[in-house]
């Protein structure tokens, strides 16, 4: 069972930025989250779940939903264990809990159902 837990989320104005972190919230069996491909979600009130973007394990390759592009960065510290989402020029349409998800998979995939893990959300409010 893999726990894990976002931070960083707020309320914050349009065109700010924000970092978003994923950690991973107890190591089993020496497999860090760099042994994982991992997704970032998001779900706004009232809508379906959506990607933002996932990573691959290992070799770090990124892919990003097309709404996010060039704004959002996804990005693993191995040293530190964790998974950020750095944010920029945000929209009220970023409104939304953002999740992150991992699997125990080589590629990162934008569909949610292939995560096995998941995190509780962490709330980002964009509003003036």
């Amino acid at each position: 069972q893999v726990q894990l837990a976002e931070s960083g989320g707020g309320l914050v104005q349009p065109g700010d930025s924000l970092r978003l972190s994923c950690a991973q919230s107890e190591v089993i069996a020496g497999f860090t989250l760099e042994y994982y491909a991992v997704g970032w979600f998001r779900q706004a009130a009232g809508k379906e779940r959506e990607a933002v973007s996932c990573i691959n394990r290992m070799n770090g390759d990124s892919y990003y939903a097309d709404s996010v592009k060039g704004r959002f960065t996804i990005a693993r510290d191995n040293a530190k264990n964790m998974i950020y989402l750095d944010m920029s020029g945000l929209k009220s349409d970023d409104t939304a809990v953002y999740y992150c998800a991992a699997d125990f998979s080589r590629v990162c995939s934008l569909e949610s159902d292939a995560y096995e893990y998941w995190g509780q959300g962490t709330q980002v409010t964009v509003s003036s």
